[in-house]
């Protein structure tokens, strides 16, 4: 007897090979891959300012300042306690809002220009002595608020901008508040010439937030 396999083979792949022509004709043809989606970029961040380097305390006894907290000097800034800040012949210049300025800090011999002022308001929680202090500045904007601590010291801070007469821009500007046990609140607040200038100087005062001790 003949032998029949191959050509029931060959008939079986020509009707396999028919059959997916036919499938391709009516459309169910694979789909030929989908291009590549474009990758995504983010820009790369910003350089951090470098920690800065404690060299002194200031707010205990025998200090420039004497204030209700204590809290770490970064190297080469110079503190100057404020001279009869409750003379209303100063106002303008001692006062903002609620708060008293008692002492400043110089960050002029570090290359910057710039102040880390401490103010202590009477009476109040933290958040409503930023408040009032907020509201007395020049034109501000972008206010925020947020809980913190300074040290080991429950903290509120705030982050907002306010127009510079000097520069005529506007600049950022921020402050942290702390309600000591003996009553009044302190508040530090950084400011600078310009938004540059400020950004230069916040280790400084990142440094004073976390080494604020209450005395």
């Amino acid at each position: 007897m003949p032998d029949r396999t191959l050509p029931i083979r060959t008939t079986a792949a020509v009707a396999l090979v028919a059959t997916g022509l036919l499938l391709t004709a009516c459309g169910t043809a694979p789909k030929p891959d989908a291009p590549a989606a474009p990758k995504r970029t983010t820009a790369p961040a910003a350089p951090e300012e470098p920690a800065a380097e404690a060299a002194a305390t200031l707010g205990g006894p025998g200090t420039a300042c004497a204030l209700p907290v204590s809290f770490a000097l970064a190297k080469g800034w110079e503190p100057e306690a404020v001279k009869d800040p409750e003379n209303p012949e100063f106002a303008e210049l001692t006062r903002q809002g609620p708060a008293v300025m008692r002492c400043e800090v110089d960050a002029k011999p570090t290359g910057n220009i710039g102040y880390l002022r401490v103010w202590t308001v009477a009476k109040g929680s933290a958040r409503t002595a930023l408040e009032g202090f907020v509201k007395a500045a020049d034109q501000p904007s972008a206010v925020t608020y947020r809980e913190t601590r300074a040290g080991s010291l429950a903290a509120v801070e705030v982050t907002y901008t306010s127009h510079g007469e000097l520069t005529d821009e506007t600049k950022e500007q921020r402050a942290f508040a702390v309600a000591t046990p003996k009553g009044p609140v302190v508040l530090v607040h950084l400011g600078g010439l310009d938004t540059d200038e400020h950004r230069a100087m916040l280790p400084a005062y990142e440094l004073a937030k976390s080494t604020t001790k209450a005395l």
